[in-house]
């Protein structure tokens, strides 16, 4: 049976292109990190977990590989994989965005362990801040299946709730990234720290009190 995310040339090559750029990298790293490496930045951009140099340069391309392997099986395993065939392109677009943002994040991290002061607490926060707006612009054209998006027992359950939890979402995706963006450069890193849980936070439970609702709702009107 054919895959139903259809994966070709033309969609797989930019993210295997990736990997492959990572894992030729991470010798390079290995060869040029010292014997312990910064894994972990707290929101001040100061290192403060530390690995050994094997760790720190092939942890990441294994983990990017297995996130990459993940995209291409799950779908199969999906019992509603009728469904992926109406999303197809936008499932390739997540796909290959998060394979470049866990890339890009490698790099930056490996060249600041290779001792180059890089300013790791505006760009990985940029970064992940990009990355919830695009995420967020598409997320309202995920189908209901049982792999990706916000699934809850309620979304699950029907296609209208499935549909509006998606569209606020994509709202609040884009919402988290712009403060991502700019919060990256507030001078007070306690404040920004602050704001990041409290974006995470809503954009975490707002969706699911909300598919909840509308279920509720949804349900109530049939009787």
């Amino acid at each position: 049976m054919s895959s139903p995310i259809k994966p070709t040339f033309k969609t797989e090559i930019i993210p295997i292109g990736l990997i492959l750029i990572a894992f030729v990298a991470s010798f390079y790293f290995y060869a040029n990190f010292p014997d312990q490496v910064p894994t972990h930045w707290n929101f001040q951009g100061t290192a403060d977990n530390y690995s050994n140099k094997t760790f720190g340069a092939f942890f990441f391309p294994w983990l990017i590989l297995a996130m990459y392997v993940m995209f291409i099986i799950f779908p199969n395993l999906d019992p509603k994989k009728d469904r992926y065939q109406q999303f197809t392109k936008v499932y390739h677009l997540f796909k290959n965005t998060l394979i470049l943002v866990m890339v890009s994040i490698y790099f930056i991290s490996s060249l600041i362990g290779m001792g180059y002061n890089l300013p790791i607490s505006i760009l990985i926060p940029g970064i992940i801040g990009l990355l919830f707006i695009i995420l967020g612009n598409y997320m309202g054209k995920i189908k209901r299946n049982w792999f990706m998006g916000i699934r809850t027992p309620w979304t699950l359950s029907n296609e209208e709730v499935w549909n509006k939890t998606h569209r606020l979402g994509g709202k609040i995706f884009i919402a988290m990234g712009v403060i991502m963006l700019a919060g990256s450069f507030i001078p007070n890193e306690s404040l920004f720290g602050l704001i990041f849980i409290i974006g995470v936070l809503i954009t975490a439970l707002v969706p699911i009190i909300y598919s909840y609702r509308l279920y509720k709702k949804i349900e109530k009107n049939k009787q």
